[in-house]
């Protein structure tokens, strides 16, 4: 077995710690609000309110945001743009689109139907699902990015091309070298 493998788990245990620890800090204001109607024994009351919506549509702005920059990431992972920006759409369909109207809807009626009550926490459960899955694309992605900047043969190298006879010729975006007598 080579290093690379118990790096990469490294890796992937440190981006799972790091995702969740974004979602319950987003959370952690809505806990407060929970707990502070727990307390006054108005918990139900906590579901009927636009909170869990609120907190879903946070959390789906941020998983579009991850799309998007592992959409951006590298020119040459195109191949997945289909992927990510069907990911982008069923964030905003069944997410985001879902949260605003029933934010809307419930500060705007005087009586809230029950099924507000079910509907609210599986929208949180889904987009804290895609924030999830958009932080492990993101991930993915830039790693691959710099993984093969790293390797000298990926897609992320666009400075130099090495050949087999050791040789180095520029790349597309290589700029000549400043010698030491320039000013600056």
């Amino acid at each position: 077995m080579n290093d690379k493998h118990p790096r990469s788990e490294q890796f992937s245990l440190s981006m799972m710690y790091g995702t969740y620890a974004d979602i319950l800090f987003v959370l952690f204001p809505f806990l407060v609000l929970g707990m502070q109607r727990l307390w006054d024994g108005r918990l139900y009351e906590t579901l009927m309110r636009p909170d869990l919506s609120i907190a879903a549509a946070i959390l789906a702005g941020l998983a579009i945001g991850k799309f998007v920059l592992g959409l951006v990431t590298n020119r040459d992972l195109g191949r997945y743009k289909e992927r990510i920006v069907f990911f982008i759409a069923l964030t905003l369909f069944a997410v985001l689109g879902p949260a605003i109207i029933l934010m809307l809807s419930i500060l705007g009626s005087n009586q809230v139907p029950g099924f507000v009550a079910f509907v609210q926490p599986i929208l949180l459960i889904i987009a804290i699902s895609l924030y999830s899955t958009a932080v492990s694309i993101s991930n993915i992605l830039t790693r691959f990015d710099t993984e093969g900047a790293d390797s000298g043969a990926g897609y992320g190298d666009a400075t130099a091309d090495t050949h087999h006879s050791g040789d180095v010729r520029p790349g597309p975006l290589d700029l000549p070298r400043r010698s030491g007598n320039d000013p600056l």
